[in-house]
């Protein structure tokens, strides 16, 4: 109703009707029970999707699914003017929205008291900021708070999106997984802020890579993805140092090749951070989406079985997924489930390689070195196993039951051959075992257990794992302070220098059998072993070649001055029974 001191014939009131019947906002007014009196027809628009048999009689009637609160609302005790609600939203779009989604609307609500005795109601629609705000909400929830990329889970849509777009196109969709190599040494040497420092500007290259221009925003993917979309193309971080770039084109030849060398020439360039300048090689894997690609987890689960299959290789590399690294995944995933129960079913057993001084023959010591009689595969290779059960974990258990079961035999050894049984017991530490918390209790445990002393059982360490960082060296002199040997296996792998062996808490140095093996035939070869063999005197350390196959290069290291030698020239890994019968028959 006007307002009294306003004449219906003014041009003033004409005015305030215009105004009121013109404005995008819903306006009501009605009595403190629902009757409406006068509402415009902004609100009569809102409104009409809610009322029951299109009757716009009584507010609340109207609102009774959507807002059963406003009745209680409108009844609260305001004063003869305030504001009962503001801005209460509910679902505007009526019972039809369900089935059209077209007609889904989000309305806001005010109630005013005007006199005590009536009531304004103030609509609007507010379906636009709302999808603002979510879309705001569902930005932050798919997009990685370092680098601004989208995460792994806008990764899933955006796949998603494509595959479901890709079966009425013709366009091909490749995915690349990409792991930075060792990005650990990153953090250790730069600190873990220049890290991240590093992961943001891999961030920036691989965007470099999907070059095309921001599209139109399109509103049936999540908010990040919008100009993904567009462009036809993505990078994600999915993981702490791994990140993925699809790309959607017209199907070439070597599309995927051609995309991950684009990649390599990208962060191959050394990162400048804080005086430093840091290389990061990566691993690379590549699947592409055909015809039957079910699924965006499918087609992630296969570029990254190809990124694990560069890393294993080396790293530094791209491979594509093929069949065969999926039947090799399935060949690794039996054996691990077999793997959990080979020890409580004993089919884990040791054999022993003898170590022999190489001026006495004396039998020096004993490597004890793990095998697996499968009940179906037979006996499996070491390497066939012992990477599986390091990245699983299970080295724990399985190294634990070699160190016991060679303590406890070296000790029969000692009762059954007196004199002529070995001095010492050598047995391989792994990567997996280092870095566990219990490692040096547990060693002390196994060595109280089987009677034997301290200085009898020699741990080996390979050289990449000694030259990790200065945790795994602390380690080490915890379990040197046991009284134990510790000895530098395959030594001259490439990890560390001759320079850096005084830093180490080792007694012995073993040299590879890469070495060895060419000592006959290559001058330069004979060079870095006699080289190897002076700086381990120089630092009393005493010496072990490993892979000596021939008498003629047993010889030529013992007139080096090298200690000790194992390899198939002396014997090879034996059974206990093999190794009994081989020590009565030796002169």
């Amino acid at each position: 109703m006007p307002p009294p001191s306003v004449p219906e014939d003014s041009d003033a009131f004409q005015s305030l009707i215009q105004f009121l019947y013109q404005t995008p906002v819903g306006l009501v007014d009605a009595e403190t029970d629902g009757r409406i009196h006068m509402m415009n027809p902004m609100a009569a628009q809102l409104l009409m999707p809610l009322a029951r048999d299109a009757v716009l009689d009584n507010l609340f009637d109207v609102l009774q699914d959507a807002v059963p609160s406003a009745r209680r609302l409108a009844a609260r005790q305001a004063g003869p003017r305030g504001v009962l609600c503001e801005g209460l939203r509910f679902d505007g779009g009526g019972p039809t929205a369900a089935t059209f989604p077209e007609r889904q609307r989000t309305l806001a609500l005010s109630l005013f008291s005007v006199d005590g005795k009536r009531l304004t109601a103030v609509l609007h629609d507010a379906t636009r900021d709302e999808r603002r705000q979510r879309r705001r909400v569902d930005a932050a929830a798919n997009t990685d708070s370092l680098t601004g990329l989208p995460n792994r889970q806008a990764l899933h849509a955006y796949l998603a999106q494509r595959l479901e777009q890709g079966n009425a196109s013709a366009r091909q969709l490749v995915l690349l997984v990409i792991n930075c190599d060792r990005f650990q040494h990153v953090n250790d040497t730069v600190g873990q802020t220049a890290g991240d420092a590093v992961l943001a500007q891999i961030a920036t290259r691989l965007r470099s890579v999907v070059d095309a221009g921001p599209g139109a925003s399109v509103e049936t993917v999540p908010a990040p993805l919008e100009t993904a979309v567009a462009q036809r193309g993505l990078v994600a971080r999915i993981a702490g140092d791994e990140f993925a770039l699809a790309i959607e084109r017209e199907p070439q030849p070597g599309l995927a090749a051609e995309l991950a060398a684009r990649v390599v020439q990208a962060l191959d360039r050394p990162y400048a951070l804080q005086g430093h300048r840091l290389r990061c090689t990566v691993s690379i894997g590549s699947a592409q989406a055909g015809p039957g690609s079910s699924s965006a987890g499918e087609l992630l689960y296969h570029a990254r079985l190809a990124m694990v299959a560069a890393q294993r290789a080396g790293g530094n590399r791209a491979m594509a997924f093929d069949d065969a690294l999926q039947q090799r995944a399935h060949q690794r995933s039996a054996i691990e489930n077999d793997l959990r129960d080979a020890v409580q079913r004993g089919e884990l057993f040791v054999v022993y390689q003898p170590v022999i001084a190489l001026h006495s023959g004396r039998v020096e010591a004993v490597e004890a070195l793990v095998r697996w009689r499968h009940p179906v595969r037979g006996v499996v290779p070491p390497d066939a196993f012992i990477g599986i059960a390091e990245e699983s974990g299970l080295i724990v258990e399985l190294g634990a039951f070699v160190l016991g079961e060679a303590c406890h035999q070296f000790m029969r050894w000692q009762r059954q051959h007196g004199a002529l049984a070995p001095r010492l017991m050598a047995v391989n530490l792994s990567r997996g075992q280092l870095p566990h918390p219990s490692l040096v209790d547990d060693v002390a445990a196994v060595l109280e257990a089987s009677g034997m002393q301290p200085a009898q059982l020699q741990l080996e360490v390979t050289e990449s794992m000694a030259a990790q960082d200065a945790s795994v060296q602390m380690r080490l002199r915890e379990l040197k302070r046991l009284g134990l040997t510790l000895a530098l296996d395959d030594f001259g792998t490439g990890y560390s220098s001759l320079s850096s062996l005084h830093q180490l808490p080792i007694d012995l140095l073993k040299i590879d059998r890469s070495f060895v093996s060419q000592l006959e035939t290559s001058r330069h070869h004979r060079v870095l072993v006699e080289a190897t063999l002076r700086v381990a005197q120089s630092l009393n350390l005493r010496t072990v070649a490993e892979g000596i196959e021939t008498e003629a290069q047993a010889r030529l290291l013992a007139t080096m001055q090298c200690d000790k030698g194992q390899g198939y020239h002396f014997a090879r890994p034996l059974t206990v029974e093999q190794f009994d019968a081989w020590l009565r028959a030796r002169p």
